[in-house]
């Protein structure tokens, strides 16, 4: 059943975010710690990348800042700097003394009844997406989630 999925995907991905929002610890820009299993294919986390970030791009402007990426060494961390740059975003991992205007991004990737859940977020938006994952890559398995901070 199509929207029986649909909605059992949608129901995970809130309990996913909302356990995220509780549990994870912040860092002094406010946001969580980078984190996704390194199991994850290269293929299934640049899918992924991608999507994601064509989805901040509407959120922020394409390649309209420098994005200060919070990673942690996985395939995704790693798939998700590439497709910033594709974008053109300028992407740092460490803020420099002095340096204005970046965006602070970081990521979380997790598997949940058989689906890989993304989430990047911002100081001022958070995405979220459940995603199948396939021998070529990923699909979007649910609707963007879009939470914006006043």
């Amino acid at each position: 059943m199509p929207g029986r999925r649909f909605f059992l995907s949608f129901i995970g991905l809130a309990l996913f975010a909302g356990s995220l929002a509780g549990c994870q610890s912040l860092d002094a820009g406010g946001l969580i710690a980078s984190s996704a299993p390194p199991e994850i294919s290269g293929p299934a986390a640049s899918a992924i990348a991608g999507d994601m970030v064509s989805r901040l791009a509407e959120q922020v402007g394409p390649g309209t800042a420098t994005i200060r990426l919070k990673r942690d060494g996985s395939p995704f961390g790693e798939a998700l700097e590439a497709s910033l740059k594709t974008w053109g975003y300028a992407v740092v991992t460490d803020q420099k003394p002095g340096e204005k205007n970046l965006i602070l991004l970081a990521y979380v990737v997790d598997s949940y009844d058989g689906q890989i859940l993304a989430r990047l977020s911002t100081t001022t938006v958070e995405l979220g997406r459940a995603y199948d994952v396939t021998s070529a890559g990923a699909t979007p398995a649910s609707p963007l989630s879009v939470m914006r901070r006043g």
